[in-house]
């Protein structure tokens, strides 16, 4: 049992200007035994007394890629483990009860009621107890923010400028944050680190939280590309535009607003989708003139031609319609970020494969005539309707 580390980890809400927010308490850990804690198996004690192993999962389906600067291909901890006794929650399967689990060099070996246990595993027995798999939180500025508010050297979400789709945001995780222990603690064993700000904030990372340092931590490197679609409601806040408080001239100024920036938006991956052609002419026939090197293009280029997903953060109805059409439009392989409103466009998502990430769950309605639970019932609304989604903390 040497090889074992078990936390005690508190979760809180905290309440701010725009109601109640689910949040972790950021306290260091507290051990409830000091022995040393294997690199990629975890077994962890929470509040609702599961037993949680954290056996890095999205590490090993990434794999297939073959990245060896990053931990796919990295076979974990050495040994082998069998759980026993355990309730067990499995991915696509049914639930077993008095499940075993075995796990061999940090890679899941056999599960059922009925396994066959290598002699020399080392045994855990899970009596009372579930087994599931590491949860995967899609939409985080993990590794990126440490300090919200108050400590602006600890916050490293955005660049400079509109269009930054060369930002990488897998550059600036900071391996040692306090929040990804007890993020990993709690049975998240790996988040989407999204960067932010401008109309093309950059690039995310799908990281495991395991690791010290950025390369450990990198599942896939760039994931998807970020959008912060361009929306009325930037320039009022959380609120949608009124006629007594904001005045149809300032109305008029931001939808003008919004529009000068998605041409700007077309253009930029319009101009991504031509230099990729120019290159694609320059490998094929390399006696045609060499195009100008462009590392802001180069890097727009698999996201212009819809090789790669582009994450759209859009909330309102009318911002998830317009930028589904202009998904649609230019051939992106669209996921909406947020979608408070989803439900409400639920048979477009559904028509055009546009899956969502929901961050608002647990938040307060933003309009003022919206029943209390809009926003609890959108997922149930969503699976009704077909649409593929998950639920992020989105934080």
């Amino acid at each position: 049992m040497n090889q074992i580390k078990v936390w005690a980890e508190k979760n809180i809400n905290r309440r701010g200007h725009g109601g109640f927010r689910r949040g972790t308490l950021s306290l260091p850990p507290r051990p409830l035994r000091e022995p040393q804690c294997p690199p990629r198996l975890e077994v962890c004690h929470s509040l609702r007394g599961a037993l949680i192993v954290l056996v890095a999962a999205t590490a090993i389906a990434a794999q297939q890629i073959g990245n060896p600067t990053t931990q796919q291909g990295v076979t974990g901890l050495r040994g082998v483990y069998v759980i026993r006794n355990a309730h067990i929650i499995t991915v696509s399967g049914p639930e077993i009860e008095n499940g075993s689990l075995v796990i061999r060099d940090g890679k899941i070996e056999a599960v059922g009621t009925n396994v066959i246990v290598p002699p020399a595993a080392q045994e855990i027995d899970a009596r009372g107890l579930s087994v599931y798999p590491g949860m995967i939180d899609a939409g985080t500025a993990m590794g990126l923010v440490e300090v919200g508010q108050g400590a602006p050297g600890t916050v490293d979400t955005a660049e400079v400028g509109d269009m930054n789709p060369n930002a990488q945001a897998i550059i600036a995780v900071n391996a040692h944050s306090a929040h990804i222990g007890v993020t990993r603690v709690d049975g998240v064993t790996s988040v989407v680190s999204l960067p932010q700000g401008g109309i093309i904030s950059g690039q995310a990372a799908l990281i495991n939280l395991n690791g010290t340092s950025p390369r450990e931590m990198a599942v896939v490197t760039s994931v998807a590309l970020v959008i912060d679609f361009p929306r009325l409601t930037r320039f009022g806040g959380d609120r949608e535009f009124s006629t007594e408080t904001q005045g149809n001239q300032n109305i008029t100024e931001a939808l003008n607003a919004a529009s000068r920036q998605i041409e700007e938006l077309r253009k930029m991956l319009r101009d991504a989708q031509s230099y990729g052609r120019a290159q694609d002419a320059y490998a094929r026939d390399p006696k045609l003139p060499r195009p100008d090197q462009n590392v802001v293009l180069a890097s727009l280029v698999p996201f212009a031609r819809g090789e790669k997903p582009v994450i759209m953060r859009a909330n309102r109805e009318a911002e998830i319609r317009s930028a589904v059409h202009f998904a649609d439009e230019m051939k992106l392989k669209a996921i909406i970020l947020g979608g408070d409103d989803a439900a409400k466009v639920a048979t477009l998502l559904k028509e055009k494969n546009v899956p969502v990430i929901l961050t608002g769950t647990l938040s307060l309605p933003l309009r003022e005539d919206d029943y209390y639970d809009a926003l609890y019932e959108t997922a149930a609304r969503l699976q009704s309707a077909g649409v593929r989604f998950c639920i992020s903390t989105g934080n």
